[in-house]
């Protein structure tokens, strides 16, 4: 899968947008095949590109006491099953750079957060695994800015490059996204551009320590981020997320997964009709 992943995520008859959608982090293998095959049957009725996301690790949390994994081997051994159940690729985010080719055995493309987007370690090792990497705008860069973080990875010798908006710090505890951003990206980066539909509604940095959200906007953003031109939606689902153990504040429901993008496939139609 990994040699043609761009041609894969570009597959669509009908040039729809693609998918990358999972959990925030892998709870479990039964709750992580459910959601892929839950997903896959949806996108395919809609001829949508689908790639499984699911974070094997959570490195980044605002307490110590919070959930970041069932152990980073188990996790990636279940991403691994799940692309091999359903045949589809799959996503998780790395953190440093001993990290990327351990990750790049089992998943298809690497993922670099956000707030490491500038790490030039990080991205050189997760290009040299010659995996496909996508990377996450930092909330505090400007969109043309991620020129340079895409212009390392090639630099490194791989070509398989995407960046993502997740939206950008707006004051101490909030987010806002850009929608000037995505053509921008795509014009300075030259890669396709994702929107995260979940992340960009994040209330982050509360006082109690546990990230909250406005999951009633996601149809919203994601509507906006199609008309604007994004390539592709990154979004998390969860069977419940109230019992999601990492960002079930900002999760779409599984139930509701079937409506957005329905919809957003229609919105695309639109689109592309005005070309």
């Amino acid at each position: 899968m990994n040699n043609d992943i761009l041609n894969y995520l570009a597959s669509s008859a009908d040039n729809n947008f693609f998918l990358l959608a999972g959990p925030c982090v892998i709870e479990g293998e039964e709750m992580a095949l459910d959601i892929a095959e839950k997903v896959l049957k949806i996108t395919s009725d809609l001829n949508i590109p689908y790639v499984f996301k699911g974070s094997y690790r959570k490195a980044n949390r605002s307490r110590i006491d919070s959930f970041t994994g069932i152990g980073d081997e188990k996790a990636l051994r279940i991403l691994r099953k799940v692309s091999e159940t359903f045949g589809i690729p799959v996503v998780t985010d790395i953190h440093s750079a001993e990290e990327a080719a351990m990750a790049a055995e089992y998943v298809d493309i690497l993922q670099i957060p956000a707030f490491l987007c500038r790490q030039t370690d990080l991205l050189v090792a997760a290009a040299r695994t010659g995996k496909m990497v996508n990377i996450k705008k930092g909330q505090f860069l400007a969109p043309e800015s991620m020129a340079f973080a895409c212009e390392k990875v090639r630099e490194s010798g791989n070509d398989r490059v995407a960046v993502t908006d997740r939206g950008t710090f707006f004051g101490y505890g909030d987010l806002i996204v850009d929608m000037r951003g995505i053509p921008v990206m795509k014009k300075a980066c030259n890669c396709p551009v994702i929107l995260d539909i979940t992340h960009s509604l994040q209330q982050p940095n509360s006082a109690s320590g546990v990230t909250g959200g406005k999951p009633e906007l996601i149809s919203t953003i994601a509507r906006a981020g199609i008309a604007a031109g994004a390539d592709g939606i990154f979004m998390e689902t969860h069977q419940n997320p109230k019992e999601a153990k990492s960002d079930g504040a900002n999760m779409l429901p599984l139930s509701e997964v079937a409506t957005i993008l329905h919809n957003l496939t229609l919105l695309r139609q639109a689109v592309n009709a005005m070309k």
